[in-house]
């Protein structure tokens, strides 16, 4: 594993980030974490400003009420279980048991979700993070029923979408909403923190239509066990844990991941990426072919 700063261009705009070549990449992180001034109004106060940038996540024990859970809730048991939702390319299935793992593009396809990704307490948040208006880069909703449901490998978001998606610079920010409660012990997100400060860049070309099989399992764009245990032994690792209707922001470059749920209790949240409509989508840094824009948006209308 080898550190640079060195930068190459694709498309004529710098690559700041390389990966998916043929060893792993340290770079350390080019950009802000909060894009936006400290002072500036929203519903993060200072204070907790300053944690997510040294930490890259916050985590809130009520974004959402319980009233609010309930219809959220119902809505993603509404899509899952729709057979025509089910047909769609933008489900994702698990795959040993067949059932739904992920649907995409949540807020396009569901009148209940899109009015939670123009909520002032959501896109609020992220608008004075990233310092601008934002878009929707990605929705969907994640499923984890008990006894089985699939876990996510660790990685960093960002390299995805530098590598296959195109986005230059790190200004995005993730929020998980949890609609059922997360324990310690049922698949829960996991973070190292402090892990967005260097950016890891994978070893290996990505295939076409990577994603395809990636958002079933990782498998381009995966840490080596030896970068890993580096990171896990510098940053450590936060377990989130909390009731239906709290939240975690996190950066875009965190590394992330959680495990298998085979406790009896499902685990499910929506999960919102906006970025910047500063840092919009080019052509992919890494990649041969751009990913389907139900997971890359290239509408890059301003939530309002």
């Amino acid at each position: 594993m080898t550190a640079t700063t060195d930068t190459t261009t694709t498309t004529g705009i710098p690559d700041l980030y390389p990966t998916r070549g043929a060893a792993e990449v340290l770079t350390p992180r080019q950009d802000p974490v909060v894009w936006g001034a400290p002072d500036a109004p929203g519903p993060i106060v200072p204070a907790d400003l300053l944690s997510f940038e040294r930490d890259g996540f916050l985590a809130i024990d009520q974004l959402i009420t319980d009233d609010e859970v309930t219809v959220y809730r119902n809505e993603l048991n509404r899509l899952v279980n729709d057979p025509d939702i089910r047909a769609d390319e933008r489900s994702i299935v698990e795959p040993k048991s067949k059932e739904i793992r992920s649907v995409f593009e949540v807020h396009r396809i569901s009148e209940v979700f899109a009015k939670l990704v123009s909520d002032e307490r959501v896109v609020g948040r992220a608008r004075q993070i990233l310092g601008s208006d934002v878009y929707v880069h990605q929705s969907r909703i994640n499923v984890k029923p008990g006894f089985g449901a699939s876990g996510f490998y660790w990685h960093s978001d960002f390299e995805t979408w530098h590598a296959e998606d195109g986005l230059p610079r790190m200004r995005t920010v993730s929020v998980s909403i949890a609609l059922t409660e997360n324990y310690d012990t049922n698949g829960g997100l996991m973070i190292m923190p402090g892990s967005h400060k260097t950016f890891l860049g994978c070893a290996g070309e990505t295939p076409k239509d990577n994603y395809k099989k990636s958002l079933q399992m990782q498998d381009a764009g995966t840490p080596s066990d030896e970068a890993l245990t580096r990171f896990a032994t510098e940053h450590g690792i936060k377990l989130f844990t909390g009731k239906a209707g709290s939240a975690t922001w996190f950066d875009c470059n965190c590394m992330h991941g959680s495990g298998d749920n085979i406790t009896p209790f499902p685990r499910s949240n929506v999960f919102i990426v906006f970025n910047s409509v500063e840092n919009t989508a080019v052509e992919p840094f890494a990649a041969p072919v751009r990913r389907p824009e139900f997971i890359g948006a290239r509408d890059f209308t301003p939530v309002q």
